[in-house]
């Protein structure tokens, strides 16, 4: 038995979508910096681990790969609106061309606020990579360069998506359709 419900996450993506958007993205992303100079993907962590990790594969260039952690849902399932800065990043950027690499980018604040900051360590350029776009949710406008899938507002775990900082393991992309006994097997 799976220790999650399964009857209560709807699959979304499944694992062999996921690697071939990846797999576009990264040839895109290698086009579009390929003799342009250093490349950082940044992962705002936790949820856009697994994200980076395979998407990195994709992209033929030298990169360098750090994280930052930002917190903006605590353990509920729609943002408070307050962004804060759990972990900064181990390298400068000043110079660099940074790929902001996020697992989904909702009401836009938590991005919005990730972008500003980074403008004051003057990269070369910052743009973003997400891996999931809800644009019904979006309380205020950033420019997305690389989107891998456009969906509805819908709760979504799985593949760094988490529900109570869990179900981030799941190697796909779900929809919760019922958050009531999603651990069945937890005490």
């Amino acid at each position: 038995m799976a220790f999650y419900d399964a009857s209560k996450i709807e699959t979304l993506y499944d694992q062999a979508t996921l690697d071939a958007r990846n797999r576009e993205l990264g040839a895109q992303i290698t086009a579009d910096y390929k003799g342009k100079g250093d490349l950082v993907l940044v992962g705002v962590l936790r949820g856009s681990f697994p994200f980076i990790a395979d998407l990195c594969r994709y992209i033929d260039l030298p990169v360098e790969v750090d994280f930052l952690g930002l917190s903006s849902y605590g353990d509920r399932t729609e943002t408070s609106g307050i962004v804060r800065m759990t972990q900064d990043l181990s390298e400068p950027i000043k110079g660099k061309h940074v790929l902001v690499v996020e697992d989904i980018v909702d009401t836009g604040l938590t991005m919005k606020y990730l972008l500003a900051n980074l403008h004051t360590r003057e990269p070369a350029s910052v743009r973003v990579a997400t891996l999931l776009h809800k644009p019904d949710g979006m309380r205020v406008h950033v420019d997305l360069d690389y989107v891998g899938f456009t969906i509805p507002d819908r709760f979504v775990v799985g593949y760094g998506l988490d529900f109570s900082r869990k179900l981030r393991n799941l190697p796909f992309i779900g929809v919760v359709t019922n958050s009531d006994l999603i651990y069945p097997n937890t005490p």
